[in-house]
């Protein structure tokens, strides 16, 4: 290696470490490319390595999310593919935790699609179809978290940051072959028993199993081995809300059910429950 690609190398390794700590420790970090110029596929190697670090720590892989599934706000931020990325098993809160604001910094969620692998899927696999690898769907919640100071952040800065990725809940699971066409079925997301948010599966990407397409192309390209049991988070059906203490939230999509969750209120954080699902 020579001194040039040593020392990309290690600018890498340090971005990746300080947006590690910025998770762990809840406090927000200027954007990585306020201070360097970041291309995106260094952007994806920070992100490897920012995993890495915590798979060292004994996390496991638990499966993959997209973002930018939109195509409305992909086209307003000039983004013309989904982004990628990796969810661990410490991600994953059971169906009804109460989760904690304290461990966030800037914490918002929104409704998904879930889809559950039901076969390996290696990097150097020929492509497969998406139906033929996945069993399983379900309603889903997932808890996005900037680790960015005040919520900004460029497209490279927001892949480094594993796309926000912080915690997800997951529904009831519906055989696919089961689910029926899941290309406009109606999602909401509600607080406290009252609608915040309505959307529709068809805001991702037009039909949720494009997303699935998409997350299998984007693992292959980026060399990430899929398992047997990992999730799919597919993208948002609305737009995210920010998450405030004491509240009940729960995701509806229509014929497949419910996931839910509930936030410690204020001055209660560290009461609440942090106990952990694996897939």
């Amino acid at each position: 290696m020579n001194s040039a690609a040593a020392k990309l190398s290690w600018e890498l390794a340090e971005a990746a470490a300080v947006l590690d700590a910025a998770a762990a420790d809840a406090a927000p970090v200027a954007q990585l490319t306020a201070t360097a110029p970041l291309t995106l596929d260094a952007a994806y190697d920070v992100q490897r390595l920012l995993v890495g670090r915590r798979t060292a720590r004994g996390e496991r892989p638990s499966g993959v999310k997209l973002g930018f599934t939109s195509r409305t706000k992909a086209a307003q931020m000039g983004v013309f593919d989904v982004i990628f990325g990796r969810l661990t098993d410490a991600m994953r809160l059971p169906d009804g935790a109460r989760v904690a604001l304290d461990r966030y910094v800037h914490p918002r969620v929104e409704p998904e699609i879930a889809f559950r692998l039901a076969a390996d899927v290696r990097p150097e696999d020929p492509a497969v179809d998406p139906e033929a690898v996945i069993d399983a769907v379900a309603p889903a919640l997932e808890i996005i978290d900037s680790r960015y100071r005040d919520f900004r952040f460029t497209l490279e800065d927001v892949v480094a940051d594993n796309t926000s990725a912080a915690g997800y809940v997951l529904g009831p699971w519906t055989a696919l072959a089961d689910a029926g066409d899941l290309a406009n079925r109606g999602v909401r997301l509600e607080i406290d028993g009252r609608t915040a948010e309505t959307g529709s599966t068809a805001a991702i990407l037009g039909h949720p199993l494009r997303a699935a397409h998409a997350a299998l192309r984007r693992a292959r390209e980026l060399g990430h081995p899929l398992c047997a049991g990992d999730v799919l988070l597919a993208g948002a059906a609305t737009p995210a809300v920010a998450l405030t203490p004491g509240s009940h939230i729960e995701a509806t999509v229509t014929g497949l059910g419910r996931a839910a969750f509930t936030v410690a209120g204020a001055g209660d954080g560290g009461a609440a429950a942090t106990e952990r699902n694996t897939p």
